[in-house]
């Protein structure tokens, strides 16, 4: 494809670039390592690595044209020059990754962004779509087959994987919309058609410099990203919140077209809420129906998402019968209160990403339903992230457990030691240390009664723990599933599903 086409395609002015706005591109990258001949390379100022330092060696590597600030100084290829830098090549980069899949929905939010485009995708694929989600899980295809990656991968990345699922004839796909991919236009390029907000807390203020900051990242996908006239989805609970309420403000001032779901919710209404042994019985209504649904699933955070996938469902067209039949049909999520084994005991263990106070509120509140005996919550907090976060944790985990277990999580660069002692400043006395989680886990499980629930949060599907950082970073192998396994085998009667 022609750089010149390239640029007019993505609405930025080609003049200047002469004749070698006739060069032919190859491709995009915005790591100098990547580039070949004919690629157009993107220089950025990072919090870590600025990229307007290897433009030379870009521009040595085959480079032909290079999208950086104005002031930046590019000999030897056409300066695309843009004060917003990242948005500008995000949007030439569209120009050159084709095709698309025909329908996308994207997911923004605090929690349940990974589940809710993974229960989107099995409804499309029950409904008989070819149909994908990308994600912190990775890129789940048609066949079930996942690739690891970020929850947003760069921009490069997720359009070159949008393009290859819609060359393989993927139909359908529902990503995740981060606020750090939001913030740094790793979403551009593609307009979905329906985007969805979940809920909102507090994360990432190691990032974000404060809330607002955080809430008007993730509004880019209503106000910047969704396509004119899309339908926004959005959680509305059982208690009004000010930041749903102006996710809703957003919408409206965009143009997209409210779609309510939630016990205050105006297009899908939940209106009872019953715990069975192996899930729940949920009452809605729907076009002016009521439904009774059983959703395989146990917790009231695995409601909405499933509601929430489902109004994503029914926006791209998808007949409701067959969402809600979908619906009753999901199947657990990677990581997000997946039952990892049966205790000896007959206590069941369970494993959930939650990595912030709401989200470990949730998963404890979701099991404590079910729970005959106590509840017992190992947990511990990642290092070099959001401080703030650490002691609110531990009063979450303290308020709603029976007994609790701090660990380590991911120390990355920090003292294992110090983020602990953080995490239980909010815990309290009554709260045990463990720092070896592998430790942790196998006292919880040994103490573990009948009519006991284990809770293991933090990683969830992760499979590696993260110890130091920047050249001294090592991922130690370690997923809480299989390690609950293991301890679960110790003694005889333990029982893997």
């Amino acid at each position: 494809m022609k750089l010149s086409k390239i640029l007019e395609g993505a609405g930025l002015d080609p003049a200047g670039s002469g004749d070698a706005g006739d060069a032919n591109v190859t491709g995009f990258a915005i790591d100098h390592r990547k580039v070949a001949p004919g690629t157009v390379f993107g220089a950025f100022r990072g919090a870590q690595v600025n990229g307007e330092d290897y433009v030379p060696a870009a521009i040595a590597a085959g480079a032909v044209a290079v999208v950086a600030r104005p002031e930046v100084s590019v000999g030897g290829a056409v300066h695309i020059a843009n004060d917003n830098p990242r948005r500008a090549f995000a949007r030439a980069a569209a120009q050159f990754f084709t095709p698309m899949p025909a329908h996308v929905v994207a997911v923004t939010g605090t929690n349940g962004k990974t589940s809710t485009v993974e229960m989107t995708r099995q409804i499309w694929r029950m409904a008989g779509e070819r149909a994908a989600s990308i994600g912190t899980l990775g890129v789940t295809t048609p066949d079930e087959s996942v690739s690891t990656g970020l929850t947003t991968p760069d921009v490069v990345t997720f359009l070159s994987n949008m393009s290859g699922l819609a060359r393989e004839g993927v139909s359908h796909v529902a990503f995740e919309a981060s606020s750090h991919g939001l913030s740094q236009y790793r979403n551009e390029g593609v307009r979905p058609e329906a985007v969805a907000f979940t809920n909102f807390s507090r994360d990432h203020l190691d990032y974000h410099a404060d809330m607002e900051e955080y809430f008007l990242a993730k509004m880019r996908l209503f106000d910047e990203v969704a396509a004119d006239g899309a339908t926004a989805v959005i959680w509305m609970g059982a208690e009004a919140s000010d930041w749903t309420a102006r996710a809703l403000d957003h919408a409206g001032r965009r143009g997209l077209v409210p779609f309510t779901v939630g016990e205050r919710g105006e297009h899908i209404r939940l209106t009872a809420r019953e715990a069975t042994p192996l899930g729940q019985e949920l009452t809605i209504e729907h076009t002016g129906q009521k439904r009774t649904i059983r959703l395989p699933l146990i917790g009231a955070y695995q409601v909405s998402n499933a509601l929430t996938a489902a109004g994503l469902a029914l926006a791209t067209g998808i007949e409701a019968s067959r969402v809600w039949d979908a619906v009753a049909r999901l199947q657990p999520v990677r990581g997000r209160l997946e039952r990892a084994v049966i205790a000896p005991s007959g206590a069941p263990v369970y494993v959930d990403y939650a990595h912030t106070a709401d989200a470990l509120e949730a998963a404890i509140l979701a099991l404590r339903p079910h729970v005959e005996g106590k509840l017992i919550t190992v947990f511990g907090a990642g290092g070099d992230r959001d401080h703030g976060k650490r002691a609110p944790m531990g009063e979450a985990a303290a308020k709603h457990s029976d007994r609790v277990i701090v660990t380590d999580d991911n120390p990355r660069g920090e003292d294992p030691a110090a983020i602990r002692r953080a995490v239980m400043a909010g815990a309290g006395e009554g709260a045990r240390e463990i720092g070896d989680r592998r430790a942790a886990i196998g006292v919880a499980i040994s103490e573990a009664g009948p009519g006991d629930i284990v809770l293991v949060a933090g990683k969830g599907h992760e499979k590696g723990q993260i110890v130091g950082s920047g050249e001294d970073m090592r991922v130690l192998p370690f997923d809480d599933v299989e390690v609950a396994r293991e301890c679960a085998a110790r003694t005889k009667g333990g029982t893997a599903e």
